[in-house]
């Protein structure tokens, strides 16, 4: 069976766009890697101070985009090849694919939108438990909570929770190794580690919610021509 005029356009440009769409799963897929393994999130993320282990909340995101970045790969190939061979079969299969990848994308981005203030802000409280911890001379953990400190100045070129009080001022050079003493007008604002913080997953958010934007677009038009093909290919008097 072989399709003509309009509907053989159709046939190239769904061909051409789940071409496009397995390339996007490839860069998904190393995206998610190197968020996975990118240094200074993992160098955070490893932290463990009293027994408790530093928050994952974002590598729940990261996971959910490596298993749909190759997952867009195999319906990818999936479509590329029912589009070529003209299998309606093959097409309603990748068309079931992709309306479930859509739907599970809109789930994951309704959990980001809800969640997204939370990873940073689970990552404040393990930063300021191991900063009470440290500036506290009587505490038992002073010399892990400065340690878990140190893996945070040193990875965000940070210092301290901003505003700082006497007490962290006098112990800065500490805890703070690499930075210069408090000028009269104290710690600079933008160089606090509450907000590197908050910058840091703030970038990484965006970027992930920019993939999944640009292939909810493209899934939509593979939807619309995918329909429109096996229609074409089972109205279709050429054999």
């Amino acid at each position: 069976m072989a399709v003509a005029g309009c509907t053989l356009c159709i046939k190239y440009m769904l061909f051409l766009l789940n071409f496009i769409f397995w390339l996007a799963g490839g860069v998904i897929l190393g995206l998610a890697l190197w968020l996975r393994h990118d240094s200074k999130t993992s160098n955070l993320l490893i932290l463990k101070f009293e027994q408790e282990q530093a928050p994952g909340t974002f590598y729940i995101s990261v996971y959910i985009l490596i298993a749909v970045g190759a997952i867009m790969m195999l319906v990818g190939f999936l479509g590329c090849y029912g589009a070529i061979q003209e299998s309606q079969c093959l097409l309603g299969t990748f068309f079931f694919f992709l309306v479930i990848l859509f739907a599970c994308e809109v789930a994951a981005a309704i959990w980001g939108f809800m969640n997204r203030d939370t990873i940073s802000k689970e990552l404040i409280n393990f930063y300021d438990s191991a900063y009470i911890k440290a500036v506290d001379v009587t505490s038992t953990s002073k010399d892990s909570a400065i340690k878990v400190l140190d893996v945070f100045h040193t990875t965000l070129d940070c210092c301290g929770k901003g505003g700082e009080n006497t007490l962290f001022q006098e112990v800065s050079k500490t805890l703070c190794p690499r930075k210069t003493a408090p000028t009269t007008e104290g710690f600079q604002e933008n160089q606090n580690c509450h907000d590197k913080i908050t910058i840091l997953f703030s970038e990484k958010l965006h970027l992930i919610g920019l993939a999944a934007l640009v292939v909810a677009v493209i899934m939509v038009f593979e939807m619309i021509f995918t329909m429109v093909l096996c229609c074409g290919i089972r109205n279709s008097p050429v054999y």
